[in-house]
């Protein structure tokens, strides 16, 4: 491209030159008649971009946030040497570096390589491929585009994996491999070993007793196989952003740390995207993690209220054995009051209900707002949003059910303790 450019502007200089010592009217018309037979065998010796074949290899997935490189194989039938740009078009949340310089003689091959660090969950997918090819003075290019498509998915980043070890430490005592053993509604007898102060005496086996010389007590381990389904609300209330994320993004997190710890407990996971229909749904299976990301990285809002009862309805269909329902949806009285209340007793009356919910720093801190009128009228407002899902928590509460409502970076390890709770009292 440089040498092109210098010859471009020699060629110029040089019409321009012969044009100066030419009287004027003469002169110019010689320029411009110059100037477009440079033009035009300048255009005529540019590299066909027709002809140009294009194969693409490199990520179908990454994290958000994470890297990624996409290949382009770039190949030159023709007869000429094509010296050039191509732009390797991808929408701007793919985060790509889609420019690069090319110069391939005829009959060669050339790789280039497309950076992409996207921005937006979902599926990014490729444009098309223009190239622009100059000819040997560089005053014209030829510009054509191929569709050379290929797609990216950019899974939820799971930045809640953090916190699994943890929970997993945790798992492990109460299923009795630290020598912590616990005793609840749920739970199955595992072996007997002598009584010690502080166990609780109802585990006293007294046959055991009878036929040994010491007092002998049960232990038990929370029941494994249980059944988990996760429902993800894609509806209305999903949409609203805190921080710089939709609450859907937050619930999917919560989703994953829950899964990847119940899995681990020896138990099915099952997962239910839903607004007005079904948007995605995940069967327990040996690959549950990467099955339960690749179905919520495209799993966008729906601007709609969600049908609560056929949410419901969907839920009851799949799921026959009594089994822990997570419902990741929102606390907004209004919602809650026409869609599930109602419908409700449906569902606690044959599995237990967990409903996890987002809530927004922002509100908790306009609460304490007192600096001027403003500050002390946004802080009434806040405080009332603040009351209002206190009493829906409370509500949902004497109704059987267990509520979670925290910020964002809180809300993963929140659920995952309360879901061992459950476990450790035999709730499942």
């Amino acid at each position: 491209m440089a040498v092109s450019g210098r010859l471009g502007a020699l060629a110029l200089f040089g019409a321009l030159a012969v044009g100066l010592l030419l009287p004027s009217g003469t002169g110019l018309l010689v320029v411009g008649a110059v100037l477009v037979v440079l033009v035009l065998v300048d255009l005529a010796f540019a590299g066909s971009v027709r002809r140009l074949t294009f194969t693409r290899s490199g990520d179908t997935s990454v994290r958000l946030g994470e890297p990624a490189s996409v290949e382009l194989l770039v190949a030159n039938p023709g007869r000429r040497r094509v010296r050039g740009l191509v732009r390797d078009a991808w929408p701007p949340s793919a985060g790509a570096e889609d420019r690069h310089r090319l110069s391939l003689p005829a009959g060669e091959r050339r790789r280039l390589t497309t950076a992409l660090r996207p921005t937006r969950r979902g599926d990014r997918q490729a444009f098309r491929v223009t190239v622009r090819s100059y000819g040997p003075l560089g005053l014209a290019a030829r510009q054509g585009s191929h569709a050379v498509p290929w797609t990216v998915r950019v899974l939820p980043p799971f930045g809640s994996r953090k916190h699994l070890p943890s929970r997993l430490a945790r798992l492990q005592q109460l299923d009795g491999r630290n020598a912590v053993l616990v005793r609840g509604q749920g739970t199955e007898f595992d072996s007997l070993r002598e009584y010690v102060i502080g166990d609780d005496v109802r585990s006293i086996d007294w046959r055991a007793t009878a036929r040994a010389a010491d007092v002998m007590v049960r232990t038990w381990r929370p029941e494994r196989d249980r059944h988990v389904v996760l429902v993800l609300d894609t509806g209305r209330v999903s949409a609203g952003r805190v921080g710089d994320a939709p609450r859907l993004d937050a619930a999917m997190d919560a989703a994953l740390l829950l899964a990847a710890l119940a899995s681990r407990a020896g138990d099915r996971v099952d997962l239910l995207a839903y607004d007005r229909r079904v948007r995605a749904e995940v069967r327990s299976s040996s690959s549950l993690l990467p099955s339960l990301v690749n179905a919520m990285a495209p799993l966008e809002p729906s601007l709609v209220e969600t049908d609560a009862r056929g949410m419901l309805a969907e839920v009851l269909l799949r799921t026959r054995r009594r089994a822990l329902v997570v419902l990741l949806t929102g606390l907004d009285a209004a919602p809650l009051e026409e869609g599930l209340f109602p419908v409700l007793s449906s569902l606690t009356s044959r599995h237990q209900l967990l409903i996890a919910s987002v809530s927004d720093p922002r509100v908790a801190e306009m609460a304490r707002g007192r600096g001027d009128a403003e500050a002390v009228y946004d802080a009434a407002a806040a405080s009332r949003v603040l009351a209002e899902r206190q009493q829906v928590t409370a509500r949902l509460g004497r109704r059987g059910v267990d509520v979670v409502d925290a910020v964002p970076e809180e809300l993963p390890p929140a659920l995952a303790d309360r879901y061992l709770a459950l476990k450790a009292a035999g709730r499942l």
